[in-house]
């Protein structure tokens, strides 16, 4: 079912050492925060506003923390996701090309499927 018309919203974040990249679907709305603890609240606080369905980040070993802490404090409804299986997704829908925007969006339309 589409979720377009569930009015469901699901955001993708793709993780990196010093910035965190957001897709919000199905707006395509993309943003991005410093990855650090005071900005992953401020960039949680900003998606709480959102009321999303879901919110997906991809298991880093460590570096989605700042993130996965912030969600919690602020109640986002979070899973974090092997990106494995993220990667794959994305190559089935004929994505080749790997870029912070490009894997965030991935994970966003990888939520639809949860």
């Amino acid at each position: 079912m589409n979720a377009f018309l569930n009015n469901e919203i699901h955001v993708g974040i793709d993780t990196g050492q010093a910035q965190l990249d957001f897709n919000v679907r199905p707006t395509g709305e993309y943003f991005s925060y410093p990855n650090t603890s005071k900005e992953a609240l401020a960039a949680a606080r900003r998606l709480a506003g959102l009321n999303p369905t879901r919110v997906l980040i991809g298991a880093t070993g460590r570096l989605e923390s700042n993130f996965v802490e912030a969600a919690g404090k602020v109640g986002l409804p979070l899973v974090v996701c092997n990106p494995r299986q993220v990667r794959d997704f994305a190559k089935s829908t004929g994505r080749v090309a790997k870029t912070d925007k490009l894997d965030a969006q991935d994970i966003a339309h990888f939520g639809e499927g949860y």
